[in-house]
């Protein structure tokens, strides 16, 4: 009964906008700094495609990374992004959620049986959008990669961005991927490393780099929060 209650669309609704005001409060107590942002600029300047790549944990901290770039643009350079998330309850959860700051969604996957996904991000790549992914969601396992990341950036020949953010004041979810809940009044970082380029034939040789630039990200955002 319970169960039902809380799967009810309306129930989510209510519970995407609250979880929604919650971050936009939240956002606006944090002082933020952007790490990496010489590796951000050249795409919107340039208004070319990118894949934006991080792990599911940082998943609520993610469209305060758009804002941080957005806000370091020259004026009148915008960015526009559209977000990949599954067709499932969970995925339209997140984006009622992700959508009140300006993104966009693309309903597919990556994951197996995702060619229909693959299709969708490409037509979107070759439009001159960035698209941001979270290679191991939506059910992990936690910071292992779907090789659909490094096969999207193979067929397009647009690279992909590593980033992560965090909060020096948070709370990590008994979650698979321990995801990572921002609180108010402490500081926060984005971080953004170098592109990494796939060739078309080496999707499957390029997926460990992306992992481990991803998770370097994690670690280089986690460790400029918590110094002194």
């Amino acid at each position: 009964m319970l169960k039902r209650i809380y799967r009810h669309p309306a129930v989510l609704a209510a519970a995407a906008w609250l979880l929604g005001g919650y971050l936009a409060l939240v956002y606006r107590s944090i002082r933020w700094t952007l790490v990496g942002f010489e590796h951000v600029a050249p795409f919107p300047e340039a208004q070319a495609p990118v894949i934006a790549a991080f792990w599911h944990e940082r998943l609520p901290l993610m469209p305060r990374m758009w804002q941080a770039a957005a806000a370091r643009l020259p004026a009148g350079v915008s960015w526009p992004a559209q977000v990949l998330v599954s067709r499932s309850r969970d995925g339209r959860f997140i984006g009622a959620i992700v959508g009140r700051f300006g993104l966009e969604m693309v309903h597919a996957s990556t994951n197996r049986g995702g060619s229909t996904g693959l299709r969708e991000l490409l037509r979107v790549l070759a439009g001159g959008h960035a698209v941001v992914i979270t290679p191991d969601g939506p059910r992990g396992p936690r910071r292992v990669a779907v090789a659909g990341v490094a096969q999207l950036a193979a067929l397009s020949g647009v690279p992909v961005l590593p980033c992560a953010a965090a909060t020096s004041r948070r709370v990590l979810l008994p979650s698979w991927d321990r995801m990572m809940l921002p609180l108010p009044f402490g500081r926060g970082v984005v971080v953004c490393g170098p592109p990494i380029f796939v060739a078309r034939d080496a999707a499957a040789a390029a997926l460990p780099a992306i992992e481990a630039a991803m998770t370097a990200a994690c670690d280089a955002a986690d460790a400029w929060v918590t110094a002194p």
